[in-house]
């Protein structure tokens, strides 16, 4: 299987991959972050680094070898609702969508998966459902995780659909303290600009909730709390322990953010790996034939 990630930061995609046992010939990925490619090339040294994805052009497309999975989350910050004046689609970041398309129109894979946030305007949402020919299945990585991550996935993968609750809360993820809330809000990349007034961080945390604290030493007031650490973070994204090790906390921040809860994507690729398993099969069962025909010829002669 060859695989090409658009936009991949710390490529959770391949860690989908490799968590269900997918064997990838090749892993070309396309990303920018200095910090994201030094983690995905620390823990994944063969993968294939190509840069910006609008450096792509159809000569350099038609370099690589047969895609058969093409993935990517284009850029939110235009979607989001956190955002007062939204531009959609239309906006300096969000219109790398169309980089998505225009590469998934050259390439032709077999499969494809865009992921984005859930609430975006319908109208951005009907635009992507027209342009992909599919309509996306929403998962909360609240399912999968001690997380809030309602998130939108087009793709034309096999047999997709909700995973079921685990039942995973925010306390069963903590090394230390308590939460009095039964999952964080949904890691972003501000994670990685923590404030440093506690008044401050009690105040986001009870008025806003754009923050998630965590009590220590068993005691609920507002000069006992701390934000979550890099262990925590890489839990709730259910990344492999230690993945962002070679960065600190801030900048692990800023990647998981962006990132991609892991074992929501693995849900996604299940049906790829009982094809990629029956396609196994089929040509161990081929093989066999073949071994059995040669062995009827050879007693024969």
């Amino acid at each position: 299987m060859n695989v090409l990630s658009l936009f991949d930061g710390m490529s959770c995609g391949q860690i989908a991959l490799n968590k269900l046992g997918i064997v990838v010939d090749n892993y070309f990925a396309s990303e920018i972050k200095e910090n994201a490619i030094k983690v995905t090339q620390y823990n994944y040294p063969n993968t294939i680094q190509l840069g910006d994805v609008k450096s792509l052009t159809d000569e350099k497309l038609e370099s690589l070898p047969k895609i058969d999975l093409l993935i990517g989350g284009s850029p939110c910050q235009d979607l989001s609702p956190a955002m007062k004046k939204r531009k959609g689609l239309k906006g300096s970041k969000s219109q790398l969508f169309w980089e998505y398309i225009r590469v998934l129109n050259k390439i032709k894979p077999k499969y494809f998966l865009l992921e984005n946030v859930a609430r975006m305007k319908n109208e951005d949402k009907e635009v992507i459902n027209e342009t992909l020919g599919v309509k996306p299945i929403r998962i909360n990585s609240k399912l999968v995780s001690a997380q809030l991550r309602d998130r939108l996935y087009w793709t034309n993968l096999p047999n997709v659909s909700l995973p079921k609750d685990r039942g995973i809360k925010l306390e069963h993820v903590l090394e230390t303290g308590f939460t009095d809330r039964e999952k964080s809000r949904a890691l972003l990349a501000s994670d990685s600009r923590p404030l440093k007034s506690k008044e401050k961080m009690w105040h986001r945390y009870k008025n806003t909730g754009f923050t998630t604290i965590v009590f220590e030493n068993g005691i609920e007031d507002t000069h006992n709390i701390r934000y979550l650490n890099q262990v925590e973070l890489e839990r709730l994204q259910t990344v492999p322990s230690g993945y962002t090790k070679i960065l600190n906390r801030n900048q692990a921040a800023d990647l998981l953010g962006d990132g991609w809860t892991v074992d929501v994507i693995a849900h996604l690729f299940k049906g790829l790996k009982e094809e990629y398993i029956m396609k196994e099969v089929n040509l161990d069962s081929a093989q066999n034939i073949e071994l059995d025909e040669l062995y009827i010829e050879q007693i024969t002669v």
